[in-house]
């Protein structure tokens, strides 16, 4: 496994695997096994996906000794503020029945994040989690919070995948020494990306699947990726992106499927907003 080294000299796999969307406990600990079975170290939840609980029980049933694994979860809106994510973190350690998180990140750039940043602060220097950052967060929050806070983000989870590749943001956060973590990396399927005629003929080209190729693209990109799937054999695949690479042609040609602009949520709508603040009330 490939890692990357975080502004505060923590190691991070360059691929993991996500849970986003496995609600059923069983499913999702019986995918987080094999996923730990397949090579994977690094796990992502957060509050939001209900399936902490799950994550917990199979990290801790996996065999693998836990400072092995690199946890990921996060704070949701409605927890905010300093109080309430020091309440949030309590609860997301106590559902997975760790003793500390890897990584914990603030899942949407709104609510009252600078209350939220203090007790995470805190909670880093305590030795609960290991490094902090954010999901969601354009260079503009980005950068706000880097100069007003002791301790710079150390990670920006932010959709990537062909059609959205993050060029401008990427750069920014490569700038700023803030690893840029893509979820998404498969656009959850839309626009036929596993269909699609440039993907499919470099995947026949390095005798590799689309999802193969779109996690080789992000890795030689340096961005983290966290697919997920609850296929055994699609888990095994997704890991298996070691043993070859994509040409600089390669690269280049896919850089044509950007549209820069993302098919799901503008994160500095107003509407997207409201929407996400009127999640989980």
């Amino acid at each position: 496994m490939q890692h990357v080294v975080l502004n505060n000299g923590v190691e991070m796999p360059l691929l993991g695997f996500g849970v986003y969307q496995i609600e059923d406990a069983q499913e999702c600990a019986d995918s987080v096994r094999e996923a730990i079975r397949a090579g994977y170290r690094l796990i992502d939840t957060a509050a939001a996906y209900l399936n902490e609980e799950a994550v917990g029980e199979a990290v801790r049933s996996s065999g693998v000794a836990r400072e092995s694994l690199f946890v990921t979860t996060k704070l949701w809106i409605q927890k905010s503020g300093y109080d309430g994510t020091k309440r949030a973190f309590e609860q997301s350690l106590k559902k997975m029945q760790l003793s500390y998180i890897d990584l914990y990140l603030i899942h949407q750039p709104y609510g009252d994040v600078y209350g939220s940043w203090r007790a995470m602060e805190e909670l880093y220097k305590e030795g609960l989690i290991r490094a902090i950052g954010v999901s969601n967060f354009p260079p503009d929050r980005l950068i706000d919070l880097m100069l007003f806070n002791e301790v710079a983000p150390a990670v920006n989870q932010v959709e990537t995948h062909p059609f959205c590749q993050q060029r401008e943001a990427s750069k920014f956060m490569a700038d700023n020494n803030v690893q840029h973590e893509s979820c998404a990396p498969f656009a959850e399927g839309i626009n036929n990306l596993f269909g699609n005629a440039l993907l499919a003929s470099v995947a026949k080209k390095h005798q590799k699947t689309v999802a193969q190729v779109v996690l080789r693209w992000l890795m030689q990109r340096g961005i983290v990726a966290i697919p997920k799937s609850s296929h055994k054999a699609r888990i095994v695949e997704n890991f298996n992106i070691f043993d070859f690479e994509l040409s600089p042609e390669d690269m280049e040609a896919i850089v044509g499927l950007d549209t820069k602009v993302s098919p799901f949520h503008d994160h500095r709508d107003p509407e997207t907003a409201k929407y996400m603040a009127s999640l989980f009330k």
